[in-house]
């Protein structure tokens, strides 16, 4: 489906549109840490931390904040007490910061929800299974609505950002939609992190969230230091030609983190299509198959493995295969994940 990140629709023999729906579950490395940062922060508790808004005056301490997002401008006086996020990475964000009890409702679950954040998930009235509608929204009085794709503010659908200003709602979007050519890297990631720790008055649990993260990239990144770097050809989709990651998106330096190197780096755009000679002249050794709703791991695999031209590629020889959520790898409190899952398929000599 068309998620709002230039992505074609999905084409694959034999298979259906993907609809992103749902995920195949996964586990998620260092939960145990999140889970303790989640209970430091106080999420889902009844209790005031340190960095909690006080009911009446206090509530806007540190207020007014002004933010500069994808071209729109705005100043919060307070923090935001009814907020409505668009698909799953915006959610989970909000949740890792503690703020589940400012969640009038999420939408467009496409993946298995993280572990330590399941049941606090499952507490927030889910809107719909894409994207709802401008009037669904609206029901649930909301006063900021977070939209992970450029999708979830789609003009054609009612669901502009200026429609949702003329109802005196304030949207935000995932920063990684409007990086332009400039690319997108986990600066990006920590910085929509303690942007919204900004927003909603929460930024000592932004940096708490942010400084874990940050431990737990440079871990995985440091076992690898020193290991040969393997070329990796990432495949999200297509059949008459490779949908892939160029090197303008999280993705391409998730690899590099991990010890790779994208064998499209020099594609000028975070997504792209490239014909499947360019696959084999350029010899990928490992290929991460971005997971997500519709055509699944297994059908994707035996799609790569069944073309003769792909016979003599290293990566199809070898059938060496890194999966990776497609949540994972987009601008949220999945990419640390993402680094050590890579640097484990791409070196897996340097953890044993």
């Amino acid at each position: 489906m068309h998620d709002g990140h230039s992505r074609p629709l999905f084409s694959f023999p034999s298979s259906p549109a993907a609809s992103r729906g749902g995920g195949p579950a996964r586990l998620v490395a260092a939960v145990t840490a999140l889970s303790a940062l989640l209970l430091t922060a106080g999420c889902g508790s009844s209790g005031t931390t340190s960095d909690s808004p006080e009911p009446g005056a206090s509530a806007a301490k540190g207020f007014p904040v002004t933010v500069d997002n994808c071209g729109v401008t705005t100043t919060y006086t307070e923090p935001p007490s009814r907020a409505v996020t668009i698909h799953q990475h915006p959610a989970e964000l909000m949740l890792s910061l503690g703020l589940k009890d400012r969640m009038a409702g999420t939408s467009y679950p496409d993946s298995a929800v993280l572990p330590a954040l399941r049941e606090d998930f499952a507490s927030i009235p889910q809107l719909s299974k894409q994207a709802p509608s401008f009037e669904k929204v609206l029901d649930t009085d909301p006063d900021f609505v977070y939209g992970g794709y450029a999708s979830a503010f789609a003009e054609k659908e009612g669901r502009s950002r200026e429609a949702f200003r003329d109802a005196g709602i304030d949207t935000y979007l995932n920063r990684e939609n409007c990086a332009g050519k400039k690319g997108v890297t986990m600066r990006d990631t920590y910085a929509e992190i303690r942007t919204i720790g900004r927003i909603f008055g929460v930024s000592d649990r932004a940096s708490s969230l942010v400084a874990e993260l940050r431990t737990r990239v440079d871990k995985a990144s440091a076992a690898v230091k020193d290991a040969r770097d393997v070329s990796v050809f990432v495949y999200d989709s297509g059949d008459k030609s490779a949908f892939t990651a160029g090197g303008k998106g999280l993705g391409n330096e998730l690899i590099d983190l991990a010890g790779g190197r994208n064998v499209f780096s020099d594609l000028d755009d975070v997504f792209g299509d490239v014909s499947w000679e360019q696959v084999v002249d350029r010899k990928p050794d490992v290929i991460a198959i971005y997971d997500y709703a519709g055509t699944t791991v297994a059908q994707k695999k035996k799609f790569l493995l069944s073309r003769p031209a792909l016979a003599d590629v290293p990566a199809i020889r070898n059938k060496r295969f890194v999966v990776l959520p497609l949540t994972d790898t987009l601008v949220g409190v999945r990419s640390a994940d993402a680094v050590g899952d890579l640097a484990r398929g791409l070196h897996p000599e340097s953890f044993k």
